[in-house]
């Protein structure tokens, strides 16, 4: 329960920041811009983190740019948004970036 717990706060962070970012910058709705991570977080959590064999470092890599690959694709090929990967990789890199520096400042996500 402590782990879903945990995903939850960090799914939750990421949506405060990603959200926002999809919204204006693809100018798409509130609920696509929520899909996006809605489908991505969940696998990380749930399936790629627990199950790769690999280390914190790589886990990231890995999580990343899974997140950011598919997230661009769920907005070009569903939305037709043809700068998909730009603000995906703004959207994801502003996630990673703030959760990183707010579990610096007081641990969490």
């Amino acid at each position: 329960m402590a782990y879903f717990h945990a995903w939850l706060v960090a799914f939750l962070f990421t949506q405060m920041v990603e959200v926002p970012v999809y919204v204006r910058g693809l100018r798409v709705g509130i609920l696509p811009a929520f899909g996006a991570s809605a489908i991505t977080h969940p696998i990380l959590w749930f399936v790629i983190f627990p199950y790769l064999p690999l280390s914190y470092l790589g886990l990231i890599v890995v999580g990343e740019a899974f997140a950011f690959l598919v997230e661009a694709a769920y907005f070009k090929f569903l939305f037709r948004r043809p700068r998909a990967l730009l603000w995906s990789a703004l959207a994801n890199g502003a996630s990673f970036g703030t959760g990183m520096l707010s579990r610096w400042l007081f641990g969490a996500p």
